[in-house]
């Protein structure tokens, strides 16, 4: 066996003590790092990431945004953020919100937003990994990275690539649905990347008119019994609120009132501390 020369870089040895994550940017300092997680699109991650960033903020913390949805990026349009990510000589600045919170997306880099990108997997991955080692997050007390649906290359690199200290996964009531977020949850499992707990987004619907309340795409029971099964909490259920979906649609969320998704705002901030 070779002497070890300490630059895994080089190395083709398999250490137990080796460190395979990429190296991040150094005037950046990041206490935290919680992945928003599915295996299905459409779920709802974006605005469960963008939720919890906003309450986060709320609180006092320190919080950044990795918008790792290269081929579907919306974190930008939900903050309603149009000025671009610009260069330094520490690297690249994340765009601040009102609240100053930190995000960086592939559309922050694009000419026009709409335009598509059109890469392939170990692409998209890389340029993941650069939006950890390339922008310059200053302090921060947790990044929420908004991944992108899939188990695929891009949820394998942040998962190895990125030092995940947890992932909160979202899904939808539908049994459909909640099989496909199972794999999500697996592969989290078989990359040692502990499970905060479950968000049901779009539980149910509130009738304007008598107040009561809708379950439109599954059981509640049914729901709570999936979760059981995989052995991880509901931590909130999410009603279908057009409110959240307008003030997304205006680049305002951070104007939004979202009182069921505090005590998934309660885990993830018992992590911080």
């Amino acid at each position: 066996m070779a002497e070890c020369t300490h630059d895994c870089s080089s190395c083709g040895q398999d250490c137990a003590e080796r460190d395979l994550h990429a190296k991040l940017n150094e005037y950046s300092e990041i206490k935290k790092v919680i992945a928003v997680s599915s295996g299905k699109g459409g779920v709802g991650k974006s605005s469960v990431t963008a939720l919890l960033a906003v309450m986060l903020s709320r609180r006092g913390y320190r919080v950044g945004i990795l918008d790792a949805d290269i081929t579907g990026p919306s974190i930008p349009k939900a903050f309603g953020l149009t000025h671009k990510a610009k260069g330094s000589p520490m690297g690249i600045l994340p765009a601040e919100t009102h609240m100053e919170i930190k995000v960086m997306s592939i559309n922050l880099l694009l000419e026009n937003e709409t335009q598509p990108v059109v890469w392939r997997g170990p692409v998209l991955a890389g340029a993941v990994t650069q939006f950890w080692t390339d922008v310059a997050w200053g302090e921060l007390d947790v990044l929420l990275i908004d991944m992108p649906p899939g188990t695929g290359d891009v949820p394998l690199t942040v998962y190895q690539s990125l030092p995940v200290d947890a992932t909160v996964v979202v899904s939808t009531p539908q049994t459909l649905v909640q099989m496909v977020v199972d794999k999500a949850y697996k592969m989290a499992g078989l990359l040692d990347i502990p499970v905060v707990g479950l968000v049901e987004n779009m539980a149910y619907a509130t009738c304007p008119d008598c107040g009561k309340r809708l379950d439109l795409f599954g059981s509640p029971e049914a729901f709570a019994a999936k979760a059981e099964e995989m052995g991880i909490p509901v931590l909130a259920q999410l009603p279908v609120d057009p409110n959240i979906a307008r003030l997304c649609d205006e680049g305002e969320i951070e104007r939004a009132v979202c009182d069921e998704i505090s005590p998934a705002v309660d885990a993830v901030e018992a992590l911080l501390k």
